[in-house]
């Protein structure tokens, strides 16, 4: 009965762990119908078709600013300097007082010579009444020829004197303005170099300070040669070349923005271009005048400098974001057929705003991925959103009364 007992034991316990492989089994299988692969949908992008506007072309430069003026203040005379009249740094106005040298040696020159020429004047007047007298008794024969000459003599001798005299008054006057150093022009001033009481003029000229015009204010800037021929494109769509800018004084628009600004607001023209290339650069010198009425730039800023050289009249723009690039160069996510994506070399243009021009490798009607860039891969399948491009910033406006080199002009 024993061994029965444990035999039949034994028996369920195998049927049990069959039971349970089976089960399991059955759960397994259960399980694979159940966690089938599914694709993941398309990843959503944002996408848009570029802008068309009109775009102005610019050359830009690296320019430095200029003072239309400078001329250095000098003491023409020798003396002590007795007086400063202005405070260094102020604006002043032409023939304003800068500088005293002391004038009493200059003064009692000039009350010299003035007595002189007195003195020179009288004798020419009593020469004159003997010379008159003389003629009349020779006409008479009442005084011999001789005698009517020496009194022409001493009356020719006496007019000299009396112009000898006021050259030298002329002279003392001019050596006595000397004693006041004055401003030649509305300017600003620098800070003064002698102190008063300091000797000046003693072994020559003595400089005293500089007065600057810097209103108008000059721009210097080199054009290279390529920029040269893109100017000389833009001139001849109005008719014109570069010689007509020197000759007949065409005044090309320029605008230039300091170093941190993103506009370009002060708007002048370029006045001069040099004759001859720099042989040691290739560039080209050229000159930009412009209006600083509220001193916003001093002379010695390094400035940018932009010309219009053309004009593209339907240009194509995408967001700059949009915009990558690679060792291969730039390119944007383009939504092709079927949503697949597809990566675009461009070649790209000026930035406007928030835009970038794009000059080739773009359509109009193309769908650029401009939102969730990260999520176009090239050759894979989005779900595209519609989105719209940044706003276009208004073309700027040429410098007032400047000629407007993009009218008439083209794609370069």
């Amino acid at each position: 009965m024993t061994r029965t007992w444990y035999g039949s034991r034994a028996a369920l316990g195998r049927l049990a762990v069959l039971a349970s492989l089976a089960g399991g089994a059955l759960l397994l299988s259960g399980c694979n119908d159940k966690n089938k692969f599914a694709a993941p949908p398309p990843s959503k992008v944002t996408v848009a078709a570029p802008t068309q506007a009109p775009v102005t072309l610019y050359a830009e430069f690296t320019g430095k600013t200029a003072a239309s003026l400078a001329v250095d203040l000098e003491a023409r005379v020798q003396g002590y300097l007795t007086a400063i009249g202005y405070r260094d740094g102020d604006a002043v106005k032409k023939g304003a007082e800068l500088f005293e040298i002391e004038k009493d040696q200059y003064r009692d020159q000039v009350a010299l010579q003035k007595a002189q020429l007195a003195i020179a004047q009288a004798k020419e007047a009593n020469a004159k009444v003997q010379y008159e007298r003389q003629l009349a008794m020779g006409q008479k024969e009442a005084a011999s020829q001789r005698s009517v000459d020496d009194m022409r003599t001493a009356f020719d001798e006496a007019k000299g004197q009396v112009a000898a005299d006021q050259a030298n008054l002329d002279l003392a006057d001019l050596t006595y303005s000397y004693a006041s150093v004055r401003a030649p022009f509305d300017g600003v001033v620098t800070r003064h170099l002698v102190d008063v009481g300091s000797l000046v003029g003693s072994s020559g000229p003595t400089k005293l300070a500089t007065i600057l015009q810097v209103d108008p204010l000059y721009v210097y800037f080199n054009m290279t040669e390529q920029q040269q021929i893109d100017m000389r494109e833009a001139l001849a769509a109005q008719g014109k070349t570069l010689r007509d800018v020197r000759e007949s004084r065409v005044e090309p628009p320029v605008e230039v923005a300091l170093g941190r600004d993103e506009t370009f607001k002060y708007a002048g023209k370029i006045d001069y271009i040099a004759p001859q290339l720099d042989g040691a650069t290739g560039s080209l010198q050229m000159r930009a005048s412009l209006p600083n009425k509220t001193v916003e730039l001093i002379p010695g800023q390094f400035v940018r400098v932009r010309v219009p050289t053309g004009k593209i009249e339907k240009a194509l723009l995408v967001n700059d974001t949009a915009v990558r690039s690679n060792q291969a160069g730039s390119y944007v996510m383009v939504v092709g057929k079927d949503n697949v994506v597809e990566q675009r070399y461009v070649t790209t243009g000026p930035v406007r705003g928030q835009l970038r021009v794009i000059t080739k490798g773009l359509n109009a009607d193309d769908q650029v991925v401009i939102g969730s860039i990260q999520r176009a891969i090239a050759g894979k399948k989005v779900a595209p959103v519609n989105g719209a491009m940044a706003a276009v910033p208004e073309d700027p406006a040429p410098a007032t009364g400047s000629p407007n080199l993009n009218a008439k002009s083209s794609t370069p």
